[in-house]
């Protein structure tokens, strides 16, 4: 039996871009026309990789720089998100590379909260697993500030449960702008844990 469930939810491909390096005060991204994916993601790309050193968002797992698998070797987000954010914090439009975006889709609804391990694949077969939802950091701000004074600041409250996912490359391929991706989701309900059970 299938675990997971093709659905109706499709988007479209409105942005790709890449990180040239970790040198630059600022997370923005290069635009691209199209992006040659292996499994290790981009390659020539600051989060590519098969594996990475652990960073804050698993320090309650591994000590920081721990070599783990690179489940983050993209950042999705989406324009409907984004727009929601621009609005928030006093803008027409919020550029994905602002945000260091890999891909910028429109089409999903609540796509930050698209489930962890539903798969976007495109016409060609390329396929993206969802890690999980990206969470907000002050990085993207200081580029929003940069190039318009005065709307930088907002940007970290503004864009949480908006900041979308991030993902890796279950099978290799050529994302181009314009392309199609379905929502695949996992076959399962949602988890019903009880709130007292988690050590906040």
């Amino acid at each position: 039996m299938p675990a997971l469930v093709p659905t109706s939810y499709t988007c479209k491909i409105t942005y790709l871009g890449r990180v040239p390096h970790r040198d630059a005060p600022e997370l923005a991204t290069e635009p691209l026309e199209e992006m040659r994916l292996s499994f290790a993601g981009l390659e020539g790309e600051v989060h590519a990789g098969l594996t990475r050193p652990s960073c804050v968002r698993v320090r309650s797992q591994y000590p920081e720089g721990t070599e783990i698998k690179n489940v983050r070797q993209l950042s999705i987000v989406s324009v409907e998100e984004l727009d929601a954010i621009a609005a928030q914090i006093g803008l027409d439009t919020l550029d994905p590379g602002w945000l260091g975006a890999s891909v910028a889709v429109s089409g999903i609804p609540d796509f930050t909260h698209v489930p962890p391990s539903s798969r976007l694949q495109s016409q060609d077969g390329v396929t993206l697993t969802v890690d999980m939802q990206n969470q907000p950091c002050h990085f993207p701000g200081k580029t929003i500030e940069r190039d318009r004074p005065g709307h930088g600041k907002g940007f970290k409250s503004a864009a949480e449960g908006r900041r979308g996912i991030t993902a890796w490359v279950e099978r290799e391929g050529t994302l181009r702008l314009g392309d199609t991706l379905t929502l695949h989701v996992p076959d399962q309900r949602a988890w019903m844990a009880q709130p007292d059970l988690f050590d906040n």
